[in-house]
């Protein structure tokens, strides 16, 4: 076999000309009056007949947002948003699994996969009862959290 002697696997039917007159009639194939009837002219996506595109009837979105449907807030607030809005935060409670002693870092509670980014710190709340003795590096407390530490006996460096 030869390359010129390959073929396609299906028939395939020829494309229907359209506006070349012929045996198809005065209309060649194309209908009666009307702008899609016409030589040389076509519609673009998205005209409506003169009316407006659908994307123009509604408001445009002010800002960006990471999250669909969600516009950021004012631009007056943009700048005095607090950096604990990303921070991930974790509850005395979960800290149980760690044995006493032991040195506990982001970094382990990342890899623990208790949070899932430690970029911007990770804040402890005190939900739960802590009941090992830790030693704590790296952690932003609530005030609440920071007196049920020292009472259970851990420590904050």
């Amino acid at each position: 076999m030869q390359l010129h002697q390959l073929q396609p696997n299906t028939s395939r039917r020829r494309t229907k000309y359209i506006g070349r007159g012929g045996k198809r009639g005065t209309t060649s194939g194309k209908g009666t009056k009307g702008q899609q009837s016409r030589a040389g002219t076509g519609i673009k996506p998205g005209f409506r007949g003169g009316d407006n595109r659908i994307w123009q009837q509604f408001p445009k979105q002010r800002g960006a947002s990471s999250k669909p449907g969600n516009a950021r807030p004012h631009h007056k607030h943009r700048f005095y948003q607090l950096r604990h809005d990303k921070m991930p935060i974790l509850n005395l409670a979960d800290f149980n699994r760690f044995t006493d002693g032991e040195v506990v870092t982001p970094a382990l509670v990342f890899r623990q996969g208790l949070v899932n980014n430690i970029d911007d710190g990770v804040k402890v709340l005190a939900d739960g009862k802590l009941g090992k003795k830790l030693v704590f590096e790296g952690f932003e407390f609530s005030d609440s959290a920071k007196e049920k530490v020292v009472k259970s006996g851990s420590t904050i460096k």
